[in-house]
Order: structure tokens, then C-alpha cells, then sequence
């Protein structure tokens, strides 16, 4: 499907370098503000406590937000939970308070704004619990990882499998390096987008060198270089990149502006990922399979001479 074709070949590759450079830097930035600040990590990763209050009417989430304050948690995270009347509250680790006493105080600080607010249930997550979601967090993106790797260098060349990974590091410490920069909270449904966006990325890899190798097979471009060849797949699946991630980031957009809190990390870090994932596809991938010196041979198989009394070309 296609809304529609761009006649004359857009030369990508000929700024190539230039936009390579503006990834490395970008990384470079991402990777500083890790090093430097890190990751402002929500409960789910460091520990804490959850509660689950229900009100008799729908809930004034910022009012909530000015009790909890006043015992102290100006980052604590409050959010709608099922209906606009359930409220889940993440409070950080504090010293010398257990959880029951805590979510007691904070009880009956919100009962002051309202006396009908009810308890649902209180679950405590302990800071090791947390270090072991970030650990087995790290190897899901490791092994993610190396499917795609191996994945790749199946179904194309390896030198296509290295392009790949290289792109999708990039989109993920780009993703990482904004929640990193700009502090804002990281948890395990922004986890779940970058695991999200890992694939998504890759799949726009996958069409786009599946195009590569076809104009490799194709006879009639023959005398095209690798950079032409390059520029003309990327330009021939322009139409269909617009109509697909066009359709997703509008969805993605929806969530992210009617979403309420509960999703508004999660749909920033699918929005992001989006973004980069195309611009790492294409400007990112794409360069670095023609660095490696990507050839004809390499995805074309050459034409063995027909002997004498055979009939027929065999490939």
C-alpha cells in the first residue's frame, strides 16, 4: 500500500557522516548524563511502599498529591488505578518507618479531605526485590539483544546483524539518556516500552534491508554503487514508513495526552523510541551495512555457466 512514490531517489547516503556524527554526539551526551546522574528510579526498582485508596466520588488526584506532600513525599507518584474513583499511591523507602505505620499516617492525612477515602491493600516492596527487577531487566535487553543480532545475520549477512544492534544500542541509550537527563521517573512499564521499541526499531531495519538485498537481486540495477542502491531502497519504502509509524504515533500520542499519569512515562518512552527508531533505521543502519563494504556478492548468489546441452539458467 502506498499513498505515494517518490520518482527521483532521495541521497541519504551522501549525508550519511554527517548524521552519524550528530548520533555520536547525542550518544555521548546520553551516556554522560548516566555516568554522571543516573536514573531517577521509581519504587518498582528501589523499594517502597503501594497503596490502593478508593474514594466515594471521583478522586482529586492533585489534592491527593498536596496531602502526601505534607508528610514529606514531594516525589511520591499518585495515580487513577481501574476507575477515576481508585487512586494507587507510591511512596519511596523511608528510615525508621515500617510500611503499615506509614500508609497509616498517609491514611489519615488524606481522611482530612475526605473521611469516607478507604484503604484497599498496602504491599511493601523491598529494595532487594528492586535491585532484582533491574538485574533481570538489564538481561532481557541483553538477550533481546542477540536474538536480533543472530536473527539478522541469518535472514541477511552478518555485517546487516552488527548495522542492526549498532541502531537499536543507540535508540536505547538515546530513550534512557532523556529519562537520565531530564530525571524522570523509570519504572518497569518504561522498561516494557524499551523492550517494545527494541522490535519495533529492528522490524523497520528488516524492511529496510529486505528492499537492500532486493535491489541487489535485481538485474536491471546492476550498474547502481552500493550508495544508490542503498538511497533507493530507503526512498522505495518511504510511503510505507509515513502510513506505518504515522498510524502508531498518532496512537501512541493519544495515550500519551488522554492517558493520565498511569501511562504518560510509558507512552513518552514508546514516543521517543518511535522517533529515533526511524531516524536510526535509516540513517543509522543504512550507513553503517554500506561502512562495512555490503557487496552484491554478499546477498546475491553468482550464476553458475550453463555446460554444453543444458537447458535452463541455474542459480
Amino acid at each position: 500500500m502506498e499513498w505515494f512514490r517518490i520518482k527521483r531517489d532521495i541521497p541519504f547516503m551522501r549525508y550519511a557522516l554527517i548524521f552519524n556524527v550528530i548520533s555520536v554526539v547525542t550518544f555521548l551526551i546520553a551516556v554522560g548524563s548516566l555516568a554522571y546522574r543516573g536514573l531517577n528510579l521509581g519504587v518498582d526498582f528501589t523499594g517502597g511502599t503501594v497503596m490502593e485508596v478508593a474514594y466515594a466520588q471521583a478522586a482529586d488526584l492533585g489534592r491527593i498529591r498536596e496531602s502526601v506532600a505534607r508528610l514529606g513525599f514531594t516525589e511520591a507518584s499518585v495515580q487513577n488505578f481501574g476507575t477515576s474513583r481508585d487512586v494507587l499511591i507510591r511512596l519511596p523507602l523511608k528510615q525508621g518507618v515500617s510500611s503499615a505505620k506509614l500508609s497509616e499516617q498517609v491514611l489519615a492525612e488524606l481522611r482530612k479531605d475526605d473521611a469516607k477515602v478507604e484503604m484497599r491493600r498496602v504491599e511493601f516492596v523491598g529494595p532487594q526485590v528492586g535491585r532484582e527487577l533491574f538485574e533481570a531487566g538489564a538481561l532481557a535487553l541483553l538477550f533481546v539483544s542477540l536474538g536480533i543480532v543472530a536473527y539478522l545475520a541469518l535472514r541477511f549477512e552478518w555485517k546487516f546483524g552488527v548495522a542492526a544492534i549498532v541502531a537499536n544500542l543507540h535508540d536505547v541509550v538515546i530513550i534512557v539518556g532523556f529519562f537520565s537527563i531530564f530525571q524522570w521517573e523509570f519504572s518497569l512499564p518504561v522498561l516494557a516500552a524499551v523492550l517494545a521499541i527494541l522490535g519495533y526499531s529492528v522490524n523497520e531495519s528488516v524492511v529496510v534491508f529486505d528492499r537492500v538485498r532486493e535491489v541487489f537481486r535485481n538485474r536491471r540495477m546492476r550498474n547502481l554503487s552500493v550508495p544508490q542502491i542503498i538511497d533507493h531502497a530507503i526512498t522505495a519504502t518511504m510511503s510505507r514508513t509515513i502510513i506505518t509509524h504515522g498510524s502508531t504515533q498518532i496512537m501512541v500520542c493519544s495515550m500519551l495526552i488522554f492517558g493520565g499519569e498511569a501511562l504518560h512515562y510509558f507512552a513518552l518512552a514508546l514516543t521517543i523510541g518511535i522517533l529515533f527508531g526511524i531516524y536510526s533505521s535509516v540513517l543509522v543502519a543504512a550507513p553503517i551495512v554500506m561502512w562495512l563494504g555490503v557487496s552484491r556478492e554478499d546477498l546475491a548468489r553468482p550464476e553458475v555457466q550453463k555446460k554444453p546441452g543444458e537447458s535452463g539458467a541455474v542459480v
